[in-house]
């Protein structure tokens, strides 16, 4: 057989056609000379390879090198192959290699002439939703005959419910015993941050699989203990608890090391053998089938420029607070926590990510690119593909709605509704004005009013945009956030 290539995100056994294929695994020490990464992304990207390297043995050929150039010149002259990589630059540079056949992407649900399919036929209106019941309908995925199970297709709105007061009713999920491999791993990190390779963040033991036994682990543990609690509870936030029921899945995910159907499958069994309930279940498997499907297939579909795309006019740098994740800096409870999050783990859930982070950075008028790169850097399960869309689209509206219905734009009520982050904080989610005013609700303002010509026409937004012009004491406000600033609040 030929040799398969494998990227470090291409861990998992899908990767591969037979148990005995030969393997090449590159490890290649200038991707960290280029971007200053989180210190444990780097740790687990490079345990991932390692191990993987460890359980092929004589199966695979493992190189180490500075450049992957530099790896593929020592196996020159021996035919390869290797999966669509996820990541333009990556593409392109195996596609310049001769003897290297690129193969359609795998470890995801949807292929891409489907996806092309369906979306040539929107005439422009890309909505998740629609894609995913279209997944659904492909798949045979949560589907009673032709019919959703349950007779819904979304029930987001079972999903939105505040943080429970006497904390979450799971059980913490399984964590990883790091063994020599990752101690080695370390010890290269250490001795790369002396000759001046650069990370952000800290330090700090493996919290997500690197291999697939490690994966299949949690995944199992998430599907018979935390699952039914997933879908309530979804989108709130406790400071003390930054798992609360989520999978803790899109590191393992992204690595590869785990099919995402399987797990799809797995998720869909519960629901059927009545161990956890349709609510939860549905939210799951939407985000892989559904939204994690779509922000890789929108990498590709929308094209390199769109990266680059604002809107919105967001001009504004990432100022050197946030980008270096000193979350000491911030009073703001909220962000103050979610920020230290970052830095301490590499990872917060998915709307701390959104309406924490890309609020305050998207009220701000932080430039869309520059945060795509800061999420792509700063996250263990950031790579360009994830943060593309989530972060151009979703998070900074910077296409001005080519993806979503509306900017993710938010004051401190929906923090305190969702969080119990308010409490002890010397910001006040109802006051716009003053020493005490949240940062995100005259933030909030503030980012209407200067956007009041892009987004006038937006129809979701329309009774906040009626709100705004009642504001009497706006041009205040618009003042007192011109004077915070970049500031961290």
């Amino acid at each position: 057989m030929i040799r398969r290539w494998l990227f470090a995100d291409q861990l998992g056994p899908h990767f591969l056609d037979a148990p005995r294929q030969p393997v090449l695994l590159i490890e290649s020490k200038s991707v960290f000379r280029r971007r200053a990464f989180h210190r444990q992304k780097a740790h687990l990207v490079l345990s991932a390879l390692r191990h993987r390297a460890a359980e092929l043995g004589d199966q695979a050929i493992f190189l180490r090198t500075d450049t992957y150039g530099e790896a593929l010149r020592k196996v020159s002259g021996e035919p390869l192959d290797v999966c669509h990589p996820t990541s333009r630059r990556a593409r392109e540079f195996v596609r310049g290699h001769d003897g290297v056949t690129v193969l359609p992407p795998r470890g995801f649900t949807t292929s891409p002439g489907d996806f092309v399919a369906w979306a040539d036929g929107r005439h422009g209106r890309l909505r998740m939703e629609d894609f995913y019941r279209d997944a659904r309908r492909r798949l045979d995925v949560l589907m009673d005959g032709d019919a959703p199970a349950g007779g819904t297709w979304n029930l987001d709105a079972e999903n939105r419910q505040p943080p429970p007061s006497s904390g979450m009713p799971v059980p913490a999920p399984p964590m990883p015993v790091e063994d020599e491999i990752d101690e080695g791993v370390r010890a290269d990190l250490d001795r790369w941050e002396s000759e001046g390779i650069e990370f952000v963040g800290r330090d700090g033991p493996r919290l997500f699989p690197a291999t697939r036994r490690e994966a299949l682990a949690r995944l199992r543990h998430f599907v018979e203990h935390r699952l039914p609690a997933f879908g309530p509870y979804e989108d709130a936030m406790l400071a003390g608890d930054p798992w609360m029921a989520h999978s803790l899945l899109s590191a393992p995910l992204n690595l590869g090391l785990i099919d995402p159907l399987d797990a799809v499958h797995r998720a869909e069994a519960a629901y059927r053998s009545g161990a956890a309930p349709l609510s939860s279940v549905e939210g799951f498997v939407r985000q892989l089938i559904g939204w994690r499907d779509y922000i890789w297939h929108l990498y590709w579909y929308f094209g390199a420029d769109y990266g680059a795309a604002d809107g919105l006019r967001a001009t504004r740098p990432v100022p050197s607070w946030f980008r270096a994740l000193d979350a000491d800096a911030v009073e703001a409870r909220c962000l103050s926590d979610v920020l230290a999050g970052v830095r301490d783990r590499g990872w917060v859930h998915h709307i701390p990510r959104l309406m924490v982070l890309g609020n305050y950075a998207l009220q701000r008028g932080w430039r869309p690119a520059d945060l795509v790169d800061w999420f792509h850097r700063s996250f263990v399960d950031g790579y360009e593909w994830v943060m593309t869309a989530n972060v151009v689209g979703m998070s900074q509206y910077a296409d001005l709605g080519a993806m979503t219905t509306k900017p993710y734009a938010a004051g401190g009520a929906y923090i305190n509704r969702m969080s119990d982050y308010c409490r002890g904080c010397r910001y006040d989610p109802r006051s716009r004005l003053g020493l005490n005013a949240c940062p995100y609700t005259a933030g909030y303002w503030a980012f209407l009013d200067r956007n009041r010509g892009r987004l006038r026409g937006n129809a979701r937004l329309g009774q906040a945009m009626r709100q705004l012009d009642r504001i009497d004491d706006l041009p205040a406000v618009r003042a007192q956030e011109r004077d915070r600033g970049d500031e961290a609040p």
